[in-house]
């Protein structure tokens, strides 16, 4: 009966490709329409934290994003003018001893080509490019989506993962209104081999200082060290990945800073800015045929490390609440709403709280920073922000 019912996605990033794997894995058919004339994701790092593993696992493509990504040893914070180092988190064996799964950091074209090739493994034609979504139609029975090229699908169940401006999110509950969150952020991917020695580690580290932060931790088996930078500032509005800045640009945002963070802006190829904007919880995604996965549903600041592994998590937990209410579709999709909305929306809350931390005015002298991160950052607090979150069961989770 599953391979009877056809599954349409719009969107063939982490999310949909994740939810696309998972409901092919169940038996569903799948079709996916990315407005992307050719898959190719940015290069960019993400955190894939022991949850997202997990998640990985469930879609039996965690082998091959592994092989391919670093398991850092550990976190570590470091204060943005001396350098000065704390322990954040232990990392490999720790992480696989208290959560059954590593922390690693991946190179997104990695994750996005063991995605790809665990679809087309199952099914060679599922994923359709330059296919820009327009809009959708439901009827008790059915649902049509309508590409900008005028093509028409029809299918029985449509899920929106066409991200942060979602086409599909806004017809069913009409345009977000982002905030400009203050702050912007800049992105490189840095060649390991060219920077010193002493920046060749397999750590994850967060620079933190006031008024900014910038994070760096090795990709692609240690070949490429990947770095951000988010700094406060309110003349730069743009929310794209793609608009390349200045070198010279990024060392003013980041003037004073330890001359690590300056050498790895220096030592950037490209250099990429973008306005980070704060979005708001959503407080319903599903309506009949139709639901959302990924950054369509839950948008969030990337102070948590959760926005892939979120996204891939919805893709697992969807596919299971299909298999088990396959005779209901709609009611399937109202058990996988309520089984992710509020995990999700305490993780999008979680990640704006955790600016003021990054960002604090305490940050500025060493003895501040002492006091500070003894309060905020020792392992009550930590354990509080971090263990319900990498403690998840994609597979066990109640649906």
């Amino acid at each position: 009966m599953k391979k009877d019912i056809k599954v349409i996605i719009a969107g063939g990033g982490i999310g949909g490709l994740s939810a696309a794997l998972a409901l092919l894995r169940q038996g569903f058919d799948v079709e996916v329409y990315e407005q992307a004339k050719e898959l190719r994701e940015v290069g960019a790092g993400i955190q894939i934290s022991p949850n997202g593993s997990r998640a990985l696992d469930a879609l039996g493509i965690y082998e091959n994003v592994k092989a391919d990504s670093c398991n850092p040893e550990k976190k570590e914070f470091r204060l943005w003018n001396t350098g000065k180092s704390w322990l954040l988190f232990d990392l490999g064996d720790d992480a696989v001893e208290k959560y059954g799964y590593p922390y690693l950091t991946v190179y997104r074209p990695d994750l996005l080509k063991a995605l790809v090739d665990g679809v087309e493994a199952i099914k060679p034609n599922a994923i359709h490019l330059d296919s820009k979504v327009h809009s959708f139609s439901q009827d008790k029975d059915s649902i049509k989506l309508k590409l900008e090229n005028g093509q028409e699908i029809s299918g029985d169940l449509l899920i929106g993962a066409d991200g942060v401006r979602s086409a599909i999110r806004n017809q069913l509950w009409g345009p977000t209104n982002p905030n400009f969150s203050g702050m912007v952020a800049w992105r490189g991917v840095i060649p390991m081999k060219n920077l010193p020695e002493h920046l060749q580690k397999m750590v994850g580290s967060t620079w933190i200082g006031p008024g900014g932060h910038a994070v760096n931790y090795p990709l692609h088996r240690g070949e490429i060290m990947n770095f951000v930078g988010t700094i406060e500032r309110k003349d730069w509005q743009v929310e794209s990945w793609s608009t390349q800045g200045t070198v010279e640009e990024c060392l003013n945002d980041f003037k004073g800073w330890h001359e690590d963070v300056q050498t790895m802006i220096r030592l950037s190829p490209q250099l990429f800015k973008w306005a980070l904007m704060q979005r708001d919880p959503i407080p319903q995604w599903t309506q009949g045929r139709v639901t959302l996965v990924g950054d369509a549903a839950h948008a969030t600041l990337p102070f948590l490390a959760q926005g892939a592994v979120q996204s891939i998590e919805d893709g697992v937990v969807l596919a299971r609440c299909l298999d088990k209410y396959v005779h209901d579709l709609p009611l399937a999709f109202e058990k996988y709403e309520s089984a992710r909305i509020e995990r999700t929306s305490k993780m999008v809350r979680g990640a704006t709280a955790n600016t003021g931390r990054f960002h604090s005015a305490e940050l500025e002298t060493e003895e501040g920073a002492e006091a500070y991160l003894q309060r905020e950052w020792s392992s009550n607090p930590i354990a509080d922000r971090y263990d319900w979150l990498y403690r998840y069961d994609v597979l066990t989770a109640e649906i």
